[in-house]
């Protein structure tokens, strides 16, 4: 058993908004599918963080979630920005199961055990918010992260953390963010939504504080899912 991690898949199946449009992108789901039943295997777990869907709602996401159903392998997926059809935990879940969708599930306020791991995370927020509005939303994802770390680490695992958001850009940290990951000795911590090789410059990879930072949009890794344990 294996863990994996991607994000940024932006599906696209029940609405009109592929991504082959962009530089790099030419064929990306085949590619996607292709790379991805090559590594993983049905007994193995991906988690995907966020930008799943360009869907609007639940009603429009049957076809991606189809896709990602028949992956390979145990699907761990939270919220991205461009996640529009996201709605409460309990509709989704009843979306799933009544759609034989067995092989997703949320990450929303919990956690997950794979492989003696703890998949914990939230959406997080942009690194430099300043306004009120986003400091509502940037403490709502704090508290988000606390409810999933902390049952973890009570159960006796050591938590990897997920997120959309990257908690360093630029040079500038997210200090909301990063003093939960401090706090909590948060050891490894992978996040997507940055695209493109300017971009990806400015995203922060390596280790901080003793906490080993991954960009993990799936055009940075080729389209290919990177190995988390």
């Amino acid at each position: 058993m294996a863990v994996y991690a991607i994000a940024d898949l932006h599906l696209s199946f029940g609405t009109n908004k592929p991504m082959d449009v962009f530089h790099g992108w030419s064929n990306y789901t085949e590619r996607i599918q292709k790379n991805w039943q090559k590594l993983v295997t049905p007994d193995d777990t991906v988690v995907i963080a966020g930008d799943i869907s360009w869907a609007m709602n639940l009603s429009q996401i049957n076809n991606d979630f189809d896709y990602i159903h028949k992956l390979n392998g145990k699907k761990i997926i939270l919220k991205g920005n461009h996640d529009y059809w996201w709605t409460t935990k309990a509709k989704m879940d009843k979306y799933i199961a009544e759609n034989g969708f067995d092989s997703i599930s949320i990450l929303h306020n919990n956690y997950f055990v794979a492989d003696g791991t703890a998949i914990c995370g939230s959406r997080g927020w942009f690194y430099d918010a300043e306004a009120d509005a986003d400091k509502l939303i940037l403490n709502r994802e704090v508290g988000r992260m606390r409810l999933s770390i902390e049952p973890a680490i009570k159960a006796g695992y050591e938590p990897v953390v997920f997120l959309h958001y990257p908690p360093i850009y630029n040079n500038t940290e997210c200090e909301e963010i990063m003093s939960v990951l401090r706090e909590y000795h948060i050891k490894k911590c992978f996040y997507g939504h940055i695209h493109g090789g300017n971009a990806a410059k400015k995203a922060f990879i390596g280790e901080k504080d003793g906490i080993s930072f991954r960009l993990i949009a799936c055009d940075h890794l080729g389209f290919m899912p990177l190995a988390v344990k």
